[in-house]
């Protein structure tokens, strides 16, 4: 329905053919409805939702969803392409005289629209490709005899095009590609960095670069700049234009050519981009590409000739209105936050807002001792740009996650390095005031993490590094506190089982760590280029215990160490103790041989005379000790009638920072009532005074008993049973008995 009532607006602007072909279209629209509802009525009487193969299944909803967030304009878009299949089938006068008409309106339209007079079109889908066709032309134009000599012409005069720093990347490249040219051709002309916008290009260096490319002889083609950050040309629109933009606007006017892409700008998918430029040869346009003589390839523009017609000026320039004071009310916001910076002042008019995240630690008016101070109660950060490259693109990839209507994205420029962009045209019109006032609201939140995180990595490398048995792995592109390695001691092993070893290590230490409460975020780091072997922490709080930290990381992975180093020993030391026994069972028999005699030993004669004779041996048994890993006789488990007190087995290691909390505080938390005065020193004697208060009796209520005081690794462990084996059967069986890691022994072992 919304696409039948769009359709009644051609019956007053264009010539009976248009008009006639939108009546049968609306004719054709109901008939199409009314069948497709008629088709799906019958598929799900006849099908069920079974009957669809799996990948298939809840494609038709996704397709819905999407429809539904076009927009009538959206729709309006799409419609021209539909339109364009069905105009392409008349007869070839009609189809002329229509797509003529077509093609005139648009570009009468954007010319007057974007202020640029006397100008030609051409639409295209790649928005290099219209700077690529100009080229051609500019080619075709210098060198009179390309047509006929081609490249040969090329050599007399190598041809040069400036393009500005500030371009996207690969642009020069793909140009030189296509046409054919090597890279030297291609000259590169800085922005300036002294004085006024970073993102201008320097003319002053430009014009030198000009003159001494005339002076060797070659010949200067083509000029490539950018209009601020890219969509400031659709300010053009507007019936007014900011002193920042003057320059900018005036020049865009005076110009050979210039790219527009109104599909971003206005919301409207699958519409061409549009290159408008001036040239008075039509044989040179044809012979660059840039007008076609096939009234198909015409009909690129029917999307954007209904789009612009649905819209309206009015319509037009209210989004790009809107959109600049989305980036307004952002820009004014921002400028009033710490630790933000916008790469470029006092654009009030543009549509786009670029800021990132820095802290700048001097100031360069400060006296040099002052500076000195401040160096040392905030020391630099070294590769401070990398480091901020990282925090700016975890800032930007969050923004875009809490607050996805805004459509802010991440955009690398050469003089600031990772910045978060801004850029409300580019959100197929969907953003909002409330959107914009979330974002700040988000980014607000997000500022205190990012500075707690940037002052605590010096102070958790410092610690890691004097801590043993921890590495500090330096990754600049890491957006986190740090990386941390547990060193596995080797022992003498091989490279091979070294490796393994450290890996199997740094897992169960990540696991560990991940097991804890706290509100750290642990893990193995990107899934590309990371180190291996390690373990990533995240963002952080100004409240985190460092010293705790990594003493927590230092304690749990020698645990695991020592674990694993215990189940290691165990296999040999049982190993070793059954080779041992049977040597003591082998020489035992020989000696119980002796003392028995040989005739003790012949079936018959042995009985007989062991029954007038009986031989009193007593039983030598042997006990394997789990703790001490050496082999016992039984003997005095025989006559005593119980097992007896094995060595008293080591205390389980345990970590020395030990801390009282408060209710409800999590682990690796600082109180922040007495987060000023902490300090590495305070740290020793705030363990003295929890062992003070552990050695303090409790208070006791009326009527309760008082019981014995229990601190932890007090109590003392229990006996290890001796595992005995009455006539070493189980040893000689080659068992392993089983054990737990406190060197107590589970169940009943022999």
């Amino acid at each position: 329905s919304k696409i039948n009532s769009v359709l009644s607006f051609p019956y007053q602007m264009v010539d009976p053919t248009l008009a006639e072909m939108g009546k049968n279209l609306n004719e054709a629209m109901k008939m199409l409805e009314d069948s497709q509802r008629k088709v799906e009525e019958e598929n799900e009487k006849k099908y069920a939702r079974k009957d669809i193969p799996g990948p298939l299944q809840g494609s038709f909803s996704i397709v819905a969803c999407r429809l539904q967030n076009v927009g009538e304009q959206g729709h309006m878009a799409l419609l021209g392409h539909s339109l364009a299949a069905y105009i392409s089938v008349l007869d070839r006068e009609r189809l002329r005289k229509l797509t003529t008409r077509i093609l005139s309106d648009t570009t009468l339209w954007l010319c007057r629209l974007f202020r640029y007079e006397n100008g030609s079109a051409y639409y295209h889908e790649d928005d290099r490709e219209g700077l690529l066709k100009i080229c051609r032309l500019v080619i075709h134009t210098r060198y009179e005899d390309y047509t006929v000599e081609g490249f040969n012409v090329l050599c007399t005069k190598q041809p040069v095009i400036y393009i500005s720093s500030a371009a996207r990347t690969g642009l020069g490249q793909a140009l030189c590609n296509q046409l054919g040219l090597p890279l030297s051709c291609m000259c590169r002309v800085p922005c300036n960095t002294m004085f006024g916008s970073q993102h201008q290009m320097d003319v002053a260096l430009l014009d030198r670069l000009i003159k001494d490319d005339i002076e060797s002889g070659k010949l200067p083609l083509l000029l490539v700049a950018n209009a601020g950050k890219c969509v400031n040309l659709a300010t053009l629109a507007l019936g007014y234009v900011s002193s920042s933009l003057l320059v900018c606007s005036t020049a865009a006017t005076k110009c050979d050519s210039m790219t527009l892409t109104l599909g971003s700008w206005l919301g409207l998918p699958a519409v061409p981009a549009v290159t408008l430029y001036r040239h008075e040869d039509p044989s040179l346009s044809l012979a660059a590409g840039l007008t076609s003589s096939q009234p198909v390839e015409k009909l690129r523009a029917l999307p954007l000739w209904l789009s612009l017609q649905y819209l309206g000026h009015d319509g037009i320039v209210e989004r790009i209105k809107h959109a600049s004071q989305l980036s307004q009310r952002l820009l004014e916001n921002v400028k009033n936050l710490d630790f933000i910076k916008t790469s470029v002042e006092d654009e009030l008019s543009s549509p786009v807002v670029v800021f990132k995240f820095f802290q700048k630690y001097l100031n360069r008016d400060q006296t040099p001792h002052v500076a000195q101070t401040a160096a040392l109660q905030h020391p630099v950060i070294s590769n401070e740009g990398h480091i901020y490259d990282a925090f700016n693109q975890w800032l930007g990839e969050q923004l875009a996650q809490l607050v996805p209507a805004c459509g802010v994205d991440v955009v690398e420029l050469e003089d600031e390095g990772t910045c978060v962009r801004f850029s409300p045209l580019m959100t197929s019109a969907g953003t909002e005031i409330q959107d914009v006032d979330q974002l700040v609201n988000c980014l607000k939140m997000k500022l205190p993490v990012l500075t707690s995180t940037l002052q605590l990595r010096e102070e958790f490398e410092q610690e890691v590094r004097r801590t043993v048995g921890l590495l500090y792995v330096e990754d600049l592109s890491w957006p986190g506190l740090g990386v941390v390695r547990y060193n596995y001691h080797s022992d003498g092993k091989n490279d091979d089982n070294q490796e393994k070893e450290l890996e199997k290590i740094n897992a169960e230490l990540l696991k560990k760590l991940n097991e804890l409460e706290s509100d750290l975020t642990f893990s193995l780091g990107p899934e590309f280029g990371g180190q291996k072997n390690c373990v990533y922490i995240g963002m952080v709080t100004e409240d985190l215990d460092v010293s705790e930290l990594v003493e927590t990381i230092a304690a749990t992975g020698r645990e695991i160490e020592e674990n694993s180093r215990l189940l290691e020993n165990m296999t040999e030391v049982v190993r070793k103790g059954i080779q041992e026994a049977q040597l003591q069972l082998q020489k035992a028999n020989e000696e119980r041989l002796l003392e028995e005699g040989l005739l003790r030993q012949i079936p018959v004669v042995g009985s007989v005379l062991n029954w007038f004779s009986p031989f009193q041996a007593s039983p030598k048994g042997r006990t394997f000790n789990l703790t001490a890993g050496s082999l016992e006789s039984t003997e005095s488990t025989y006559v005593s009638k119980a097992q007896g007190t094995g060595t008293t087995p080591p205390p389980t290691p345990t970590s020395s920072l030990t801390k009282q909390r408060h209710p409800g505080q999590k682990i690796f938390k600082r109180s922040l009532r007495n987060s000023d005065a902490f300090s590495e020193t305070s740290s020793v004697s705030h363990c003295d005074d929890l062992e003070k208060m552990d050695q303090r009796p409790p208070t006791l209520s009326p009527g309760q008993e008082q019981r014995p005081l229990e601190t932890e690794n007090k109590e003392l462990p229990k006996e290890v049973p001796q595992a005995t084996n009455k006539d070493t059967e189980d040893i000689q069986s080659g068992a392993s008995p089983n054990y737990c890691a406190n060197g107590e022994e589970q169940g009943s072992q022999r």
